[in-house]
């Protein structure tokens, strides 16, 4: 889920700026660790001025420090570029052990978490390919201009290496695994690559191709423990991707103040009206949806309990929740990352994990 053309010649990231101070009369350099908050404050030298048109391998801002804080930086800056926090995405990938109540059965969590595993590094390598493909529009962005890649904190070189040994590590993983879990696997890739090169400049097909995603995360979850995934938690899990994705689309078209297109050129094919009719629909179908299965016979009889109804009541109160912060977020980066750090969310998510594994697994405190 830009700024005007100064704003890409302020230091981004840490950086070292000599500037010249008086004591006693006499001039010292001293070393400045400058973020974005400085507004400015000191000018950097000109080899290290942001600009759109200095070369990608090059980017501004890359001197790193000489010394082994700077090697740390760098590596911190690599953590930062496989984005770990958003790997919660793949817990989706557990979601077919879940409800067929095998989560504790040892081989078929051990292929679970096996799968869950390889989707993160595919991630990995995917936000990584992703930035590399984005790092002029990223650049032109308030915030997506401090990623380490569009910083120069990780070099393009770096990345490239970076992407490489993640893919080659995560596909050999999938390879010992089932065959329709690696073709799975090897889709999701392949759709991520077309995602960050073309799909995602495409109006509603970049939010198709994210719900994509999920759906192809369960599917390989199900392929990884031999289970059959329902039809329902399909529907469910495409029709809140698309959700998820229309609130990203409309926070990112609110907040790009009339330079939607150098940020992202697929939000000049939408209208917040038209991401406001999407959200509303595709919220509505998703709740109506799980209480379908909720209430479902079938659904019933093998969870031989009558209650999971109830954890409707968690999903309507995160949708809403959502709503709140694709509105009232406008200096989130991303209202799908901002919820992950937002409390009344996270209680959320954690009420409906709670009663679920209450129904599903019959369990109790002690």
């Amino acid at each position: 889920m830009g700024t005007a053309s100064t704003d890409t010649h302020k230091p981004v990231g840490l950086c070292t700026l000599p500037t010249c101070a008086k004591v006693d009369g006499a001039l010292i350099l001293e070393n400045l660790e400058h973020t974005a908050s400085d507004s400015g404050a000191c000018s950097p030298p000109p080899s290290e001025v942001p600009s759109s048109s200095a070369p990608e391998s090059e980017a501004p801002g890359s001197a790193a420090p000489r010394s082994l804080a700077g090697a740390g930086w760098r590596l911190t800056g690599i953590l930062k570029t496989v984005r770990p926090h958003q790997w919660v995405k793949n817990v989706f990938v557990l979601a077919p052990v879940v409800f067929a109540k095998e989560i504790f059965e040892p081989s078929l969590l051990k292929r679970a978490a096996g799968a869950f595993f390889v989707f993160c590094l595919l991630s990995g390598a995917v936000y990584t390919i992703n930035d590399l493909a984005d790092i002029k529009a990223d650049r032109q962005h308030p915030l997506k201009r401090h990623r380490p890649i569009a910083s120069g904190r990780v070099p393009r070189r770096v990345a490239q290496i970076l992407a490489a040994v993640l893919l080659v590590v995560a596909l050999s993983g999938a390879a010992s695994g089932s065959r329709p879990f690696f073709i799975a696997a090897c889709s999701y890739f392949v759709l991520n690559l077309a995602y960050s090169l073309k799909l995602k400049h495409i109006a509603y097909v970049d939010v198709g191709c994210i719900a994509t995603f999920f759906v192809l995360r369960v599917l390989a979850g199900g392929f990884a423990a031999y289970i059959s995934v329902s039809y329902y938690l399909l529907a469910c899990t495409a029709l809140l991707a698309l959700f998820l994705g229309f609130g990203k689309r409309r926070h990112e078209l609110t907040t790009s103040m009339g330079r939607g297109r150098r940020q992202r050129l697929a939000l000049e094919g939408y209208s917040k009206r038209g991401l406001d009719v999407g959200l509303a629909v595709t919220a509505s179908t998703t709740l109506l949806i799980y209480v379908a299965y909720t209430l479902d016979a079938h659904t019933r009889e093998m969870f031989d309990n009558d209650w999971l109804w109830l954890s409707s009541v968690f999903v309507a109160a995160g949708i809403l929740r959502f709503f709140h912060i694709v509105r009232h977020r406008p200096n989130a980066e991303s209202p799908t990352q901002e919820m992950l750090s937002d409390g009344p969310f996270i209680a959320t998510v954690l009420g409906w994990v709670g009663l679920v594994m209450w129904v599903v697994y019959k369990l109790s405190p002690g």
